[in-house]
This record gives C-alpha cells, sequence and structure tokens, in this order.
C-alpha cells in the first residue's frame, strides 16, 4: 500500500502524518483549538453551556494532542488493542463535540437579539464561528471514527 492510503495497522513516526486516517489529527487539532480559543474570549452568561463547550474542546484537543504523540513515538508497538482504543477515542470525541456544536449553536441562536448593541455584536461573531468550528471539529471527528472503524474492522 502507498503511504497516503488506511493502512490496517496504527503507523509510528512521521508516517502518522502522511497515512489516512491519522493525518486527520491535523485538522482535529485546529478545528478544536479554535473552538477552544473562540469559546475561552467570549463572555460567558450562561455558565452550564459554554462550560460543556469549553470543557470538550479541552478534553478533545489533550487526547488527540496526546494520542498524536504516542503514536508518533510509537508506543502503541503494533499491538491491535491500540486500533480498538483509537476506535473508542474518535467515537467518544465525535459524541462529545456534536453535543457541544448544537449546543454551542443553541445558546449562539439564543443571543441574537442582542447583537444590536455594539459590544455584543462582537460576542454574537465569536459565537457563530464556535458553532461553525466545532460542527467542522464534529465532522473531521466523524469521518476519523468512521475511518478508524474500518482499520479496525480489518485488523
Amino acid at each position: 500500500m502507498s503511504g497516503a492510503t488506511s493502512t490496517t495497522s496504527l503507523p509510528s513516526g512521521l508516517a502518522v502524518l502522511t497515512t489516512f486516517p491519522d493525518v486527520l489529527f491535523i485538522p482535529e487539532i485546529i478545528f478544536g483549538g479554535l473552538v477552544w480559543i473562540l469559546v475561552a474570549s467570549s463572555r460567558v452568561p450562561e455558565a452550564i453551556l459554554q462550560g460543556w463547550v469549553m470543557f470538550v474542546s479541552v478534553f478533545c484537543f489533550v487526547m488527540t494532542v496526546s494520542l498524536l504523540c504516542l503514536y508518533i513515538f510509537g508506543v502503541h508497538g503494533g499491538n491491535s488493542f491500540w486500533v480498538t482504543l483509537d476506535v473508542i477515542c474518535h467515537e467518544t470525541a465525535a459524541l462529545f463535540y456534536l453535543s457541544a456544536a448544537v449546543l454551542e449553536a443553541y445558546y449562539t441562536y439564543s443571543i441574537r437579539l442582542l447583537a444590536v448593541f455594539p459590544s455584543e455584536a462582537i460576542i454574537y461573531r465569536e459565537n457563530i464561528a464556535a458553532a461553525v468550528f466545532a460542527f467542522l471539529a464534529t465532522l473531521v471527528y466523524v469521518i476519523h471514527k468512521v475511518s478508524s472503524l474500518l482499520r479496525w474492522k480489518a485488523s
């Protein structure tokens, strides 16, 4: 198989950044980091909603960076358990991000009437961006999850 196709075992070293679906770690980190930054920079009148979005973005960011580092350093050693762990982690992240994206979109929709004031318009735009990036992160995690499930089935 070529380096750009899916493999049945986990790659190690820098091959992680050239194989599919593992190359999806990069957009997961980027979109997750953007959600984290945008939610952290906005004011939080509804702490329970924004708190969950913040928890999900930080948790998934740390989990994704940790998995990427473990894969690059080859900690998995070719063990098939790590393929299962990859599926579980990305399934959890996809579900968490879906719930966070829906909550962020709901919150953004609910504050739209306050956006007529200049100071609130900035917060509204930040929340729109956070919702969009949360849905993009969800999409990337779902694609990674499905590809990891196919790799798990083939292993």
